[in-house]
C-alpha cells in the first residue's frame, strides 16, 4: 500500500472521529449552556445579597469570565488546531513494530516531515533538523505551506542553514499532533484515539522513528549534519549517540545530555496543572471540551522559563497595564498580561496529551550508560512479546507508601559525568557544536558546558569540539534565543557546517 494511500485512510479515520466528536458537542450543548447558565444566574444572586450587607463591593473577574464563557462555546467547537488536518507535510508510515524505551510498543507509527532544497545525486547533503517540544515540522515556508515556518529566517538560500547547498529535513516528533503518531492518534487496534493509552515515550525512541524515516524511506544511509535546538538540542546529540554512522556532524542548541531537577521540576508542574483541569479527563477529553484552562496556565508556566528576568525587566518593568483603574486579581501587571496573551494563544493550538508525554520524555533523557543499558534490556524483553500481549507499561505507575525523605549523595555529580562519559563516547569523534546562553533559565549554560567538557574528555580528536556561550551582553532572550537571534546563533551554525 502507498505512503499516500495509508495518510489518506489516517485521515479518514481521524475525519470520523472529528465528525462522531462534533455530533456529541451539538447534542450536549444545549443542556450544557442551560446548566451553565442556571449556576451562573443563582450565583449572581447570591453575590447580590452578600454585597447588601458587606461594606465593599465584590471584585469583578472578567479573566475568570473569560474562560467560563470559551467552556461553554467549546462544547460546539471551535475544534482544536491541532486536530485540523494541516497542508503541507509528507507522510512516512512504518509498518514495523517499535518497541519502546519503557516497556511500550507501537505496532505501526507515521512521521510527519517537511524538506527543502535538494538532494544530490549522492545523497550526501541531508541534515536532519529536530524540532523544540511543541512545534511542528513546519520550519520554513515553502509552495505547498506558505505560512512562516518557526526557523524561516534561519533555513534557505544563503541563510544559516543554506537550501542552496544543503537538503533539510524536519519531523513532527513521534508523540506530536501535528501529523505523527501521538495520543490524539487513531489507535489501529480498535479504531478509537490512544488517549492515555498511547505508551509513554524517550527522546531516543523518537529519534530511532527518525533513523527509519532517513535511512528506509529518503534511502539516506548518512546525513551531513544532525540540528537541533531545546528538545532538539537533545535528540540531536542521541542520534548521533545511538547512530553514529549515520551522522556526520553534530549542532545542539541549548539543549543538555541529560535531564537535570530544575528543569524537571517546572515540567512537572505544568503536567500537574494541566491534569487537575477536570475537563482533562484522564486523558479522554477528545468528544468534549479540552482541557484548556490546564493548558492555558501550563503555557504560562512554561513562558516563565522560556525567557529572562532582565530581557522582563527591560521591557515590561512594574508598569500596570492601566494605570487608572483600581489594581485587580485578574492580569493587572503587564507582564501579567503578557503571560496571559501567550496561554490563550497557545491552549488550542497543542494536543494536552502530548504536551504530557513529549515533555516526560524530555524529564527522563539522559545520555549516560547505566540508562542506556537499563532502556536497551527493557527494550529487548519489549520484542519478544506477541503483538497482543499487553506489556503493563502504562498501568505499573504508583504513590510512595511513604512521605518524601531527602537521602545523602555524596559524589553524585562526580559519578553522574563519569556515566555521561561512557555513555556519550560513541559519538565523540564527531565534530560537535555547542551552543549555550547565559540567560537561559530553563537550559542553564553550564549544561552546555557539560556536553563540550564530557565530549573532550573522551574523544580522540577534543579539537572537533567547539563550545560557544553567548553572554547578557549579547542575550537577553533567555531559552528562546535560539528562535531570535539569527546572527549569534545562526551564524555559528553556518560557519560550523560549512567549514
Amino acid at each position: 500500500m502507498s505512503v499516500a494511500l495509508r495518510g489518506i485512510r489516517a485521515r479518514s479515520r481521524l475525519g470520523a472521529g472529528l465528525a462522531r466528536s462534533s455530533v456529541l458537542r451539538l447534542t450536549a450543548r444545549g443542556s450544557l449552556v442551560t446548566i451553565m447558565d442556571q449556576n451562573r444566574s443563582n450565583s449572581t444572586s447570591q453575590q447580590q445579597q452578600q454585597q447588601q450587607q458587606s461594606s465593599n463591593p465584590q471584585m469583578a473577574f472578567p479573566c475568570l469570565d473569560k474562560l467560563e464563557t470559551r467552556t461553554s462555546s467549546y462544547e460546539f467547537g471551535p475544534e482544536p488546531s491541532y486536530a485540523k488536518v494541516v497542508s503541507g507535510y509528507e507522510v512516512y508510515h512504518s509498518s514495523e513494530r517499535l518497541d519502546l524505551d519503557y516497556g511500550g510498543t507501537l505496532q505501526e507509527f507515521d512521521i510527519a516531515y517537511e524538506t527543502w532544497g535538494t538532494l544530490n545525486s549522492e545523497k550526501s547533503n541531508a541534515i536532519l533538523l529536530h524540532t523544540g517540544l511543541s512545534a511542528s515540522s513546519h520550519a520554513r515556508s515553502h509552495a505547498k505551506n506558505t505560512k512562516p515556518g518557526w526557523w524561516e529566517k534561519f533555513i534557505g538560500p544563503g541563510l544559516s542553514i543554506d537550501t542552496d547547498k544543503f537538503f533539510v529535513i524536519c519531523t513532527n516528533v513521534l508523540g506530536g499532533c501535528y501529523g505523527s503518531t501521538g495520543p490524539s492518534s487513531i489507535d489501529p487496534a480498535d479504531n478509537n484515539r490512544y488517549a492515555t493509552r498511547f505508551p509513554i515515550l524517550s527522546i531516543n525512541d523518537m529519534t530511532r522513528a527518525q533513523q527509519r524515516l532517513v535511512t528506509q524511506h529518503l534511502g539516506i544511509s548518512k546525513l551531513y549534519a544532525s540540528v537541533g535546538s531545546s528538545m532538539g538540542g537533545m535528540q540531536s546529540l542521541a542520534l548521533a549517540s545511538e547512530f553514529p554512522d549515520l551522522v556526520g556532524r553534530v549542532v545542539s542548541i541549548s539543549g543538555c545530555a541529560r535531564s537535570h531537577p530544575s528543569s524537571i521540576a517546572m515540567r512537572h508542574t505544568q503536567r500537574q496543572v494541566l491534569m487537575a483541569d477536570p475537563n482533562w479527563k484522564r486523558g479522554f477529553y477528545y468528544d468534549g471540551v479540552p482541557p484548556h484552562v490546564g493548558m492555558k496556565l501550563a503555557r504560562e508556566i512554561a513562558t516563565i522559563t522560556y525567557r529572562s528576568g532582565p530581557e522582563w525587566e527591560n521591557r515590561f518593568g512594574r508598569d500596570r497595564a492601566d494605570p487608572r483603574k483600581a489594581p485587580a486579581l485578574c492580569p493587572d501587571f503587564l507582564i501579567e498580561t503578557y503571560l496571559d496573551h501567550q496561554g490563550e494563544k497557545f491552549c488550542l493550538e497543542y494536543d494536552p496529551n502530548s504536551l504530557l508525554y513529549v515533555s516526560k520524555a524530555m524529564d527522563l533523557f539522559d545520555l549516560g550508560k547505566t540508562n542506556s543499558e537499563r532502556t536497551r534490556a527493557t527494550r529487548l524483553v519489549a520484542s519478544q512479546r506477541a503483538p497482543s500481549e499487553d506489556s503493563g507499561a502504562n498501568s505499573q505507575c504508583s504513590l510512595p507508601d511513604t512521605p518524601y525523605e531527602e537521602q545523602p549523595r555524596e559524589s553524585a555529580i562526580v559519578t553522574g559525568k563519569d556515566d555521561l562519559v561512557q555513555g556519550m563516547k560513541t559519538m565523540s569523534h564527531l565534530p560537535t557544536l555547542v551552543i549555550g546562553v547565559a540567560s537561559d533559565i530553563l537550559f542553564p549554560a553550564w549544561q552546555q558546558k557539560e556536553i563540550a567538557e564530557v565530549l573532550r574528555e573522551v574523544s580522540p580528536t577534543p579539537e572537533l569540539i567547539q563550545h560557544l556561550e553567548l553572554g547578557n551582553d549579547i542575550s537577553l532572550f533567555g531559552h528562546d534565543t535560539f528562535l531570535l537571534d539569527v546572527e549569534h546563533v545562526g551564524g555559528p551554525i553556518k560557519r560550523f557546517l560549512e567549514s
